[in-house]
């Protein structure tokens, strides 16, 4: 970037700014217009940099998802605004078929990756020891019931890797892999009959993300509506995992979601050791299993990890920005690591002017500014920029890092940019990448003004 950009100080007020315009009571919503929810990690997210300064509303962030976690241990990705105005979309997925869900609010039947430990944590050490003692008190029960549910419910062979059951559960909706399944196992007649009449134009009536943003930056509408037949599906089996995995062959065992699980893994030791409490014996050989089974998607050929299909166990070879998500797992070892910050570095990969393009630049997947197909994501760098530093890898780091930071000072902090020329797309004012701006700058892990 030649012109000159502002000073730390100016960036972290510009995103302070965000938060606080984005604050909707005891939460944050991601951004305004397209975004009206609380979603579960971007909560998770922006409660980490809400801790560099205001550590009550950080605290007060994630309590706020536990209004909404389910009697089973369940964490809901989305707890829906309380207004009439979001009737439609309460509708469409009606937790309430579930016994389990909560009365008092409405929310999602599906969860996320679980970065609420991450979270706790990061809350955690900004506390004196006596408070975090008290806060580690205070959400250890509810940390225990989702990752016991998670196990529970989503590693029903005791394999060690949790399957997920919708895109939406990755987080990164329309990668890859995620993408080639879905229309491998999950094209229903109907919407093959629209792809062929090229009548999928009239979903954009439905759809509220392409309102607020340009269509070519969103999913596309065929993929828009198998997502909303894969909710359907689930609907009419009440949210019931052992009814959906009667009748599913789009079942997924997600390397990010299990690289992030491992890692909450590791923190939820450390919160029970802080208090003294013992992690449930059946638990605790759960964890040790997770960490172990990450090698399972390791293919030696390619030289980096995959994620597999829960039914035939078959590793799914598409390209995505999961491929780097066991470096922040911290499960595996210094050679395999070393392997990935090989592709982290190759030009034909990961290496681009603005890293991490979410997709390889070689790819044939790969879309400049593509919905989770291509741009370069705050969160993404920040997860892998997190697993450089504890394998030793600071420059690495310290890059990646550095272009966040220097994308946000010349734009502000969107949803996403072009990993090529830095271009920002996605939704304007985007909380998490405002809050872990602030994270990073407010802990020096860079120093732009050098």
């Amino acid at each position: 970037m030649n012109k000159e950009l502002p000073s730390n100080d100016s960036i972290i007020a510009g995103c302070k700014q965000v938060l606080d315009s984005n604050h909707n009571g005891s939460y944050t919503i991601p951004a305004g217009g397209l975004y009206p929810h609380q979603w579960l990690w971007d909560s998770c997210f922006i409660s980490i940099g809400l801790a560099e300064y205001d550590i009550k509303r950080a605290q007060k962030e994630l309590r706020s998802l536990l209004r909404g976690q389910w009697s089973n241990g369940m964490l809901p990705n989305i707890i829906f605004a309380d207004s009439d105005s979001h009737k439609t979309d309460k509708n469409i997925w009606q937790s309430w078929r579930n016994a389990y869900a909560p009365d008092h609010v409405s929310t999602s039947g599906i969860t996320q990756p679980p970065l609420l430990a991450e979270a706790v944590i990061r809350i955690g050490a900004k506390l004196k020891s006596v408070d975090r003692r008290s806060w580690y008190q205070d959400m250890y029960p509810a940390l225990l019931a989702y990752h016991e549910w998670m196990y529970r419910e989503r590693d029903p062979h005791n394999e060690g890797l949790v399957l997920l059951i919708h895109p939406w559960e990755s987080g990164l909706d329309n990668s890859p892999p995620w993408i080639d399944q879905l229309h491998l196992h999950s094209k229903p007649l109907w919407i093959s009959v629209i792809e062929k009449l090229n009548l999928d134009k009239l979903a954009v009536f439905f759809r509220r993300d392409t309102k607020h943003v340009p269509p070519g930056q969103r999913v596309n509408n065929i993929d828009a509506l198998l997502y909303f037949n894969i909710i359907q599906r689930l609907k009419r089996k009440n949210w019931d995992i052992e009814r959906i995995l009667e009748r599913s062959h789009f079942t997924f065992q997600d390397l990010t979601f299990n690289c992030i699980l491992i890692r909450a893994n590791q923190h939820l030791r450390e919160i029970a050791k802080t208090i003294g409490r013992k992690i449930p014996e059946d638990l605790d050989e759960r964890i040790k299993k997770s960490e172990e089974a990450l090698d399972n998607l390791w293919d030696g050929f390619y030289k980096q990890y995959f994620s597999r299909t829960f039914i035939t166990h078959k590793l799914v070879k598409e390209p995505s920005i999961s491929a780097l998500m066991p470096l922040y797992s911290g499960a595996i070892d210094k050679s395999r690591a070393e392997e990935l910050v090989k592709m982290l570095n190759s030009t034909s990969h990961f290496s681009t002017k603005y890293p991490v393009p979410s997709v390889p630049v070689n790819s044939s997947w790969y879309n400049e500014l593509g919905y989770w197909q291509g741009p370069t994501w705050i969160n993404t760098n920040w997860l892998i920029a997190d697993g450089l530093k504890r394998y030793g890898f600071n420059g690495e780091a310290e890059r990646i890092i550095k272009s966040s930071v220097e994308l946000i000072a010349e734009h502000g902090p969107h949803e996403y940019f072009s990993a090529k020329s830095g271009s920002p797309a996605g939704a304007r004012n985007f909380s998490w990448s405002a809050s872990l701006t602030i994270e990073m700058l407010l802990n020096g892990l860079i120093n732009k003004e050098d």
